[in-house]
């Protein structure tokens, strides 16, 4: 994998620091620290605050690291994945804009459980260890909230465990092709997140092979549109359709 980084910026050579971004202006309204701002007040995290910036392919962190902190996507988006048998590598998540990455390690574990690679450049919010140990102390409130995040985040990865479990390759692969599409969107008729047949496989828990397969039977059935890395689906509700007996929508 290229541009390697090590597991946190204050190390990391290839990270490049930018002036912070206050909480009060950013754009994601669906990031648990600006939602908690009402209780917490912008000072106890925001002092030790830092936006970093991650180049597309850079990984910012290692499988394995020590947990130093906690990673808030500002911009572009992320691939999250943990290293299975033989080596292989299992994409966990694909992440965007005001979603954290390395949580499943905060407080928990001393080692982060997973890897995290941008997949474009990407600017990055991080929040120490001891930061958030701090705010979490001081606000009931935030403490709730970060609770209720984790409950849902158990109740989204059970569901998926459940479904992926029952479905045969090519239903896995639709529902990868659905999750991408409802997380994403499109962008002048191909899905807003060009990815690797290889990155399909290693989401939908499948090879390489069988996903080129897959993709060429949907082709010609005119449930999906190719051209290069990038791909179409021009009939949503017909894919929908093929997987509605695992429940699709459970995983967001």
């Amino acid at each position: 994998m290229q541009n390697t980084v090590v597991n946190t910026y204050r190390t990391a050579p290839n990270v490049r620091s930018l002036t912070r971004t206050a909480c009060e202006v950013c754009v994601n309204n669906n990031c648990l620290i600006k939602n908690a701002l009402n209780t917490l007040g912008p000072a106890i995290l925001e002092k030790e605050k830092s936006d970093i910036r991650c180049k597309k392919g850079q990984q910012f962190i290692i499988e394995g690291a020590p947990v130093n902190g906690l990673f808030f996507i500002l911009k572009g988006t992320v691939k999250v994945f943990r290293t299975g048998i033989n080596g292989r590598e299992q994409i966990v998540r694909f992440a965007k804009e005001g979603e954290i990455i390395g949580h499943r390690g905060f407080g928990t574990e001393e080692y982060y459980s997973i890897g995290a690679v941008a997949l474009q450049d990407t600017v990055l919010c991080y929040f120490s260890k001891d930061s958030l140990q701090e705010a979490l102390r001081k606000s009931p409130e935030f403490s709730y909230e970060l609770m209720l995040f984790y409950a849902n985040e158990l109740n989204r990865s059970e569901s998926k465990v459940k479904s992926i479990s029952q479905m045969t390759v090519r239903e896995r692969v639709i529902d990868t092709l659905l999750y991408i599409h409802r997380k994403f969107g499109d962008l002048r008729g191909y899905l807003n997140l060009p990815l690797s047949r290889k990155e399909y496989a290693d989401y939908a828990g499948t090879t390489e092979e069988q996903v080129i397969r897959v993709f060429s039977l949907l082709k010609k059935e005119g449930l999906i549109s190719a051209k290069g890395k990038k791909i179409g689906v021009p009939n949503v509700q017909a894919l929908k359709n093929e997987i509605s007996e695992h429940n699709y929508f459970l995983d967001s």
